[in-house]
């Protein structure tokens, strides 16, 4: 954004200036947007002049308009993108200690998807998918863009983090949240890596989606699953789902009513 400006060519230096600092200026930009969008009582906002110099970044002058106190919160303007849900950011323990963050995916996970998948047997792929969905399928940019790209208004995807031995973030589970248009239901899907089923992860990402689905006022979550995932179907039934069979089908429908 910054590079489309007139403004640009001097912000690198010229006639012998030395250059901005152009990383300070993104955070500083960044950091304007973030206030905006946090504070939702702000109703205008800017600053002007604001100084670039090789040694600092500085405003000279800001103007800052509320919105009328008597306007009720329900009533102030919603953003045309939501923003990052950071409510849902919270840590999450297992019971042999092992520590997790759980938190709404983000675009920049794209590499630690590809590397998610990857450790994935066919047997975890198949219960997911219905079928043996390939890696370089699974793993596509196009795929995956739309996977960690999250309209959060439509749909929310929760992802655990570990972080390994020598301090590499590692993603193990992915359960997502999506919305049915015009309507207050949802449909949930789950994946957790092999080395993290049967830990209580799965029934505690499943817990979060239903308690996210009570606050964005949805009144049915379902899900349909493999009859013979099992696993699966008890991490449902522990977070409160009905599990509903239809004789000769081979999925069942896990149903939770808010």
């Amino acid at each position: 954004m910054v590079e489309r400006t007139v403004i640009s060519g001097a912000l690198r230096g010229i006639r012998g200036r030395l250059p901005i600092d152009n990383d300070a200026l993104e955070q500083l930009l960044v950091r304007f947007s973030l206030l905006v969008v946090e504070q939702r009582w702000i109703k205008e906002i800017d600053i002007n002049p604001l100084l670039a110099s090789p040694e600092r970044l500085i405003a000279l002058d800001a103007r800052i308009v509320l919105h009328d106190p008597a306007l009720s919160e329900a009533d102030l303007p919603r953003l045309a993108i939501r923003p990052y849900p950071r409510q849902y950011v919270q840590p999450w323990t297992a019971a042999d200690g092992s520590e997790l963050l759980i938190r709404p995916i983000r675009p920049e996970d794209e590499p630690l998807m590809v590397k998610f998948h990857a450790e994935l047997t066919e047997e975890t792929v198949y219960a997911r998918y219905f079928e043996h969905l390939g890696l370089a399928k699974r793993t596509a940019h196009e795929r995956l863009t739309r996977v960690c790209f999250n309209d959060y208004d439509r749909e929310i995807a929760l992802v655990a983090e570990e972080i390994d031995a020598v301090g590499e973030r590692q993603i193990v589970a992915i359960a997502r949240l999506s919305k049915a248009y015009a309507l207050p239901t949802a449909e949930f899907a789950m994946l957790v890596g092999d080395r993290w089923q049967r830990r209580g992860l799965g029934a505690e990402l499943l817990r979060r989606l239903v308690r996210i689905g009570d606050d964005e006022g949805l009144e049915r979550i379902w899900a349909d699953l493999l009859s013979g995932n099992i696993g699966m179907r008890r991490t449902a039934e522990s977070a409160g789902f009905t599990i509903v069979e239809d004789p000769g089908v081979l999925t069942v429908r896990a149903e939770l009513l808010l």
